[in-house]
């Protein structure tokens, strides 16, 4: 097991404010489906949360990385050496293959990859950068600071350029892109005083700019409804430029959302003005049951997948609706294999496996 290490020129870039942003290079935020070199992944530990913590959700992990290593690297930060050989310990337990994992070592708070981890996109030369934004810990609602350190340090280790984005704070899984311009988020999770207190919407866009963005769609969302404050990763996902991956108007509803948001985002357009067609996906067909047969007040979201090389990484709930969901998204995917995963454990700590992963797309240069 090693770190992968990708060459290029480590350096920091400044983008000043959104100000003059037509005069800063563009970057494009490649396709989820896209091929992709490996997957990151934060390890669950015990150290913010507790032991319990760690236990109760770490069959996910081990799920994912055994799912995922059938077809790409998975790269995991571990927390310390000690925690590393645990992890190691546990993969070979379950008969992994093991030259597909890889190690970052590096102190962490939590396992939400997605929101903090590095964004990689693709400069106009198509040479692999990271695209990096401050993170708070969702408006500092959780301890944070190790994790706002994890794209930097990962930047560096694989001597990738970090596009500094740090005078603008928002999460990966607060922004959907459909790679031709379009942008679709939720104003309650990024123009959110407890993210960019003394940003305008206008500037929020221009700082969004720089990921080729001419179209925003932005709903309203739903300030306090969790600790996101309503990341749009929840709901709704780009299949391609053409097509949205969202729930039924009555879903929408049971998921909070207003009926001026619903409008939104079932009459939206993208950046051609062609409006969107749209797949329906179910939610749950109960409230998320645990193992411990307490009952949540929410159902569970499938909207919430991950596409890997080989895989696409379905959040299920021991509930009728998964084999509905999973139908549906194979048939989207017929390519790659549905493996659903059972995350209620995770379910009630706020996330899905959308928020705990994070890709790199494979080099398109040297």
């Amino acid at each position: 097991m090693s770190i992968v290490i990708i060459s290029g020129c480590a350096q920091e870039k400044d983008i000043n404010n959104g100000k003059e942003v037509e005069n800063v290079e563009k970057y494009t935020f490649p396709d989820e489906k896209n091929e992709h070199e490996g997957t990151w992944l934060q390890w669950p530990h015990a150290y913010t949360y507790g032991e319990d913590y760690r236990k109760e959700i770490e069959h996910v992990w081990i799920e994912m990385a055994a799912a995922l290593s059938e077809g790409e690297k998975v790269h995991i930060v571990a927390y310390n050496q000690t925690e590393q050989e645990k992890i190691i310990n546990i993969l070979k337990s379950q008969n992994i293959n093991m030259k597909m994992i890889d190690f970052f070592i590096a102190p962490n708070d939590d396992v939400w990859s997605r929101d903090n981890g590095p964004i990689f996109v693709y400069d106009q030369h198509k040479n692999l950068k990271i695209w990096s934004p401050k993170f708070n810990g969702w408006g500092e609602k959780t301890p944070f600071e190790e994790d706002a350190l994890i794209s930097e340090r990962i930047s560096r280790e694989l001597t990738i350029e970090r596009i500094d984005m740090n005078e603008f704070v928002i999460e990966g899984g607060a922004m959907e892109l459909d790679g031709k311009g379009t942008f679709l988020s939720t104003r309650s999770s990024v123009v959110n005083k407890n993210r960019n207190p003394n940003l305008s919407e206008a500037e929020i866009e221009n700082y969004l700019s720089s990921l080729n963005v001419t179209n925003f769609i932005w709903l309203d969302g739903v300030p306090g409804a969790d600790i996101t404050d309503f990341h749009i990763d929840g709901f709704a996902k780009f299949y391609d430029q053409k097509t949205i991956i969202t729930f039924s108007e009555n879903d929408l509803v049971e998921w909070g959302l207003s009926t001026k948001d619903i409008k939104i985002l079932l009459n939206a357009k993208n950046a051609l003005g062609e409006p969107y067609e749209y797949v329906y996906l179910p939610l749950s067909k109960h409230n998320v049951a645990l193992e411990n047969e307490e009952v949540l007040k929410e159902k569970g979201s499938y909207v919430n997948f991950y596409i890997g090389n080989k895989v696409v990484l379905v959040p299920n709930y021991n509930d009728p609706n998964d084999e509905i969901a999973n139908d549906i998204i194979q048939k989207l995917y017929p390519e790659r294999k549905v493996v659903g995963i059972d995350v209620r454990s995770l379910y009630q700590h706020g996330g899905m496996i959308h928020c705990v992963t994070q890709q790199q797309p494979v080099r398109l240069n040297g």
